[in-house]
């Protein structure tokens, strides 16, 4: 039986691209991703996670989903599916339909996981396909952890791609980060499509300098 592994990466920075991917093996092949070093990619360094990218890759049946800022934005504003649970469902059953796997067991960013089967379900060419959602997916199946690897080396590799282009280390991405706060203000007219012009902290950030700007004149 073939299962596929689906998870995400750049969830929440204000930068870049949410990227989705699945990892396709077969029953029993679990045992060899442990082996390869395949867990959770958060709990890997950047060093792990590439070369462990790199053997997957080699072995294994992977599909990629990229979602850019501005397709996030039409998402989260309403004009796309709803909210950006439903566009990440809707990319989950891209990819399923892609590798048509008989199981997919993907880790479920919604509170609501019997919802969100429901909606991604519907969405599968093969309404036959065992479907499991779950929560820390990514932990717990060694195969959602290998899509977690393939998605976030993916992820930074994008982001490496844009500071090249923008010619500014702009640090992690979230707006958290003091030097990607700093960025924001400084860039948020030079570089629109880089931004998720949606995320309440980066109108926030962008309300106050130009706030500032006002109240100097």
């Amino acid at each position: 039986m073939t299962i596929c592994g689906i998870d995400e990466a750049g969830r929440g920075p204000v930068i870049g691209p949410l990227v989705m991917c699945g990892v396709l093996i077969q029953e029993g092949e679990e045992t060899q991703l442990l082996k390869l070093g395949v867990k959770d990619s958060k709990l890997l360094s950047a060093k792990q996670r590439e070369r462990i990218c790199e053997q997957l890759k080699q072995k294994y049946k992977y599909c990629v989903v990229e979602i850019p800022p501005a397709e996030i934005d039409s998402a989260v504003n309403g004009e796309g599916p709803g909210n950006l649970n439903w566009l990440e469902a809707d990319k989950a059953a891209e990819i399923i339909n892609t590798l048509q796997p008989r199981q997919a067991i993907l880790d479920c960013p919604s509170p609501n996981i019997k919802a969100y089967t429901q909606y991604l379900v519907q969405r599968l060419k093969d309404k036959s396909t065992i479907m499991q959602c779950a929560h820390h997916a990514d932990r717990d199946f060694p195969v959602v952890g290998a899509a977690s690897i393939i998605a976030k080396v993916t992820r930074d590799a994008r982001i490496e791609e844009i500071k090249k282009r923008v010619g500014v280390d702009f640090g992690s991405g979230y707006v958290a980060d003091p030097v990607t706060a700093e960025f924001v203000k400084s860039s948020w007219s030079k570089f629109p499509e880089i931004f998720r012009h949606s995320w309440a902290p980066y109108q926030k950030l962008v309300k106050e300098f130009t706030q500032g700007r006002l109240d100097a004149w």
